[in-house]
């Protein structure tokens, strides 16, 4: 079963509640989506620490419920 773009928002909100997320379908099919997350939580951290917060809050779905996922982290300027 596919995820829809407001779950995938709504998870990394409520692990990362001062985020900015936006998010994208990129092929229609709710299987494939981009998403760009800008947080103060980012600072410091590496690149691929980023990321793993981001997965970390979708507890799991990557993979199963949602296909893939182009991700790209910020903190903001």
């Amino acid at each position: 079963m596919a995820m829809q773009a407001d779950e995938i928002e709504r998870l990394i909100r409520a692990a990362l509640p001062d985020a900015e997320v936006t998010i994208r379908d990129l092929a229609g099919d709710g299987d494939h989506y981009a998403a760009h997350v800008v947080t103060p939580a980012f600072a410091g951290k590496s690149r691929v620490q980023q990321h793993k917060l981001v997965y970390d809050a979708l507890g799991g779905r990557m993979g199963g419920e949602l296909h893939a996922l182009q991700l790209t982290t910020a903190t903001p300027t």
